[in-house]
């Protein structure tokens, strides 16, 4: 079963409508719709754990920020490095099977912490993390393009955003969940190696799940294809210039949503503000704030074009970052979380916006905008600046990620403006 190309007029070929606009989805594509946002929330989750380890880990193996920050760096390295082997996997096998591949690295990857605990060392819980970023990328490359064809192409950004809006809400259980397992009362704090037990297995459950279930392909047959495959297919991407811009924006994003979740922790304590366990709980509370963001962003965009959405809330986070700055307790805290509400929405709307129009590369294009959590490493230079400056400059990194994000976001709103005179 192949998925039709939905016109943006209304008419049955549409989908569903309710009144005269066009619903998030088509009926028939309402159980792929939820099988695959389920995945959202298992990357959610695996992401967020990170910003609870950092701390863990500084306490556990009595590490600086910056060396925690390898965290970051060896997961997202695994995005990096895998990204274009992603999408050739995906280009030849399709959707479903990269979803099944990546869920069996996610799950081995996640397994892999038993015997990180008892080795006992830092870099035996590092090689676990590849593994699990190398597994995360290939649902990420999946499940992003999938989501904005399952409807109208009108509603392709609202419905990527409600789909991304289970991501927060794995993210807020991973950090009240896990944070509160790590930093309880015992001395010694919990074993890193049972919560991920748990995930392992979930995870390989859900895989064998995911190979047992069809789901609709994706047919993109606007263009003949080249004969010259994924090198083939990016070359040609470089004549997009509202993907390249959105490729520069989603990895400004992605440098300054990861910093500023991994530095969270580190930050309000630096500061003296609360201890690690409280911290955990002030960091779901903003990642409450940003699941909010998403699903009320998915609700609005249905009114609001994309990309004046997109501006709106690039100049709320540079507004945040700014104050934050300004090292003023109650109001650089307010800043921070503030800040949470307004990014929510920017990463699937900055990615089906890149990947408007784009046919049979859409593939290729979702590889390539996954590379992009290598902004990840983002963190390395705020853990250096910490270390090194002071605990407020490194959220310089993250406001000039904003202002990128603001500029593409500007740059869009503009062309939209003289494409309806």
């Amino acid at each position: 079963m192949k998925i039709q190309q939905f016109e943006n007029q209304g008419g049955e070929q549409g989908g569903l409508l309710t009144g005269s606009r066009a619903s998030l989805t088509a009926k028939q594509y309402v159980v792929p719709f939820i099988l695959i946002t389920t995945l959202f929330f298992l990357w959610g989750f695996a992401r967020a754990i990170l910003d609870v380890l950092n701390k863990h880990f500084q306490n556990e193996f009595s590490i600086s920020i910056t060396q925690s920050s390898f965290i970051q760096v060896t997961t997202y390295l695994g995005y990096f490095l895998m990204a274009i082997p992603a999408g050739i996997f995906i280009n030849k096998y399709g959707y479903r099977k990269g979803v099944v591949f990546g869920l069996l690295l996610f799950g081995i990857g996640a397994l892999l912490f038993i015997p990180g605990s008892a080795s006992g060392t830092f870099n035996a819980f590092l090689g676990a993390l590849f593994v699990i970023g190398c597994g995360l990328v290939f649902l990420e490359t999946s499940a992003n393009p999938y989501v904005t064809e399952l409807g109208d192409k009108s509603t392709a950004t609202s419905r990527l955003n409600l789909s991304q809006s289970f991501n927060g809400l794995g993210s807020l259980f991973a950090t009240f969940v896990v944070g509160q397992f790590l930093f309880g009362n015992s001395i010694d704090g919990g074993d890193v190696a049972v919560p991920y037990t748990i995930l392992g297995v979930l995870v390989l459950m859900i895989a064998a799940v995911f190979a047992k279930v069809r789901l609709p392909e994706i047919n993109h047959g606007e263009e003949p294809a080249s004969g010259g495959g994924l090198w083939s297919d990016i070359r040609g991407l470089w004549q997009h210039k509202v993907f390249v811009f959105g490729l520069i924006a989603l990895l400004a994003y992605e440098v300054s949503e990861i910093s500023i979740n991994s530095y969270f922790i580190n930050f309000v304590t630096g500061q003296g503000w609360m201890d690690d366990s409280v911290a955990a709980v002030v960091l779901t509370c903003a990642l409450a704030f940003f699941m909010v963001g998403r699903f009320l962003g998915s609700w609005i965009m249905r009114y609001v074009r994309p990309e004046r959405m997109l501006f709106i809330c690039a100049v709320g986070s540079v507004s945040c970052l700014s104050l934050v700055l300004l090292d003023i307790r109650i109001v650089s805290l307010v800043a921070l979380i503030g800040n949470y509400l307004f990014e929510a929405i920017m990463f699937p709307t900055i990615f089906s916006l890149a990947l408007t129009g784009l046919g049979r590369l859409t593939k290729s294009a979702s590889s390539l905008l996954m590379m992009t959590p290598i902004g990840g490493c983002g963190f390395l230079l705020m853990g250096l600046i910490a270390d090194n400056v002071s605990i407020v400059a490194p959220f310089l990194v993250p406001l000039d990620g904003f202002i990128i994000v603001l500029l593409y976001a500007y740059k869009l709103l503009k062309h939209s403006c003289k494409s309806e005179e």
